[in-house]
């Protein structure tokens, strides 16, 4: 990593002579503009440029929007720093990224979301969002996002999967947190550990110890299309089984987790069973997004005190729950139960549906 500024520096340079296509400029917040910064309000007008307070950050609206969540909507929204704003240090001259140009280990770019992106080994033109061996985030004012922001270490999550499958890495999670940065990240420290440990706990009953990558039960593969979609079935009828930490099924869901991650899983939905980050993705795209059957996300449950319980209800409930099968939630509870203890925090009430 410590060639990272003297490459960025040499593309600069090469920017500055007609070398490299520079990125179109984003949206340039006013300086000092934390200082005045007002909290975030659901439902109200942001301009591409605005900048708010939520949730003990600051994010600056890449796009005009009229009031998306900027934990979710990431598109619209980007993580603002207050001391330089989102582009600081390196990140000024940083190229648009472009599908098959030849990138150099270290060559920093700016993806199409806005974000940027730092290639970790030489490559002609990956996806950075989905080639994530390739790439990395990049933070503006020197180096990569730490993980230590996620309250799951290393260890910590080998000891929850001693059996798991290699596939599901603990950097994939890693690469992955990204894409909803309020996950894991919202409230107290004991909230943060409590989400952490609720999402993983169904994870673990979804996949059966993060051994499964694809549901097991090849007979409903057909089942999860439905042609009443305007898209169709494209990838094949039989192509949207259920794949990744919470086993993301149907046709439908493949489309809307693809259109929000920016990832074209109606197509080619195999990336979830091939990619460990994109896998990753999906599940949180779940979890942070999609009420499912219940009437609220597993984030939300968690953070709101609403309880594990319905979190449960938003991922199976209309299969375990209400008495139907208590055995299935009392595998996701006894897993709850197991990992608040190794993170150290309280499971909370509610934790059956």
């Amino acid at each position: 990593m410590r060639t990272h500024r003297i490459a960025a520096f040499l593309a600069s340079l090469l920017a500055l002579v007609g070398i490299l296509t520079l990125a179109p400029a984003s949206p340039a917040a006013a300086a000092g503009a934390c200082d005045t910064a007002p909290g975030w309000a659901a439902g109200a007008w942001y301009p591409a440029g605005t900048v708010v307070r939520f949730n003990g950050g600051f994010y600056v609206a890449e796009h005009d929007n009229p009031g998306y969540d900027p934990t979710i909507s990431t598109w619209y929204w980007d993580p603002y720093n207050c001391g330089g704003g989102g582009g600081g240090g390196d990140c000024p001259s940083a190229p648009a990224w472009a599908a098959g140009a030849w990138y150099p280990a270290g060559s920093i770019v700016r993806y199409t979301d806005g974000r940027l992106y730092i290639a970790e080994h030489d490559n002609p033109g990956y996806d950075p969002i989905i080639s994530t061996w390739y790439w990395e985030p990049y933070n503006c004012d020197g180096g990569n996002p730490p993980s230590g922001g996620f309250p799951v270490s290393e260890g910590q999550f080998n000891q929850m999967f001693p059996s798991r499958n290699g596939f599901y890495s603990y950097q994939g999670l890693i690469d992955a947190l990204g894409a909803y940065p309020g996950f894991a990240n919202t409230g107290s420290d004991e909230i943060k550990r409590r989400e952490a440990a609720a999402f993983l706990a169904n994870v673990n009953h979804e996949t059966g110890g993060l051994v499964h990558i694809v549901e097991q039960n090849t007979a409903n593969y057909p089942t999860y299309c439905d042609w009443g979609r305007p898209y169709g079935c494209p990838a094949g009828q039989a192509a949207y089984y259920g794949r990744g930490p919470l086993q993301v099924s149907w046709n439908f869901n493949y489309k809307s987790a693809g259109d929000a991650l920016g990832i074209d899983l109606l197509n080619n939905p195999w990336l979830v069973q091939n990619d460990s980050a994109i896998a990753w993705k999906t599940a949180l795209w779940y979890w942070n997004t999609q009420t499912g059957p219940g009437s609220m996300t597993g984030h939300d449950a968690i953070v709101n005190d609403r309880g594990f319980g319905e979190s449960i209800r938003s991922i199976n409930g209309s299969v375990e729950c209400d008495g139907k099968h208590p055995d299935q939630v009392q595998s996701r509870v006894s897993s709850f139960q197991s990992f608040t203890q190794i993170l150290g925090t309280s499971t909370g009430g509610n934790l059956y549906c």
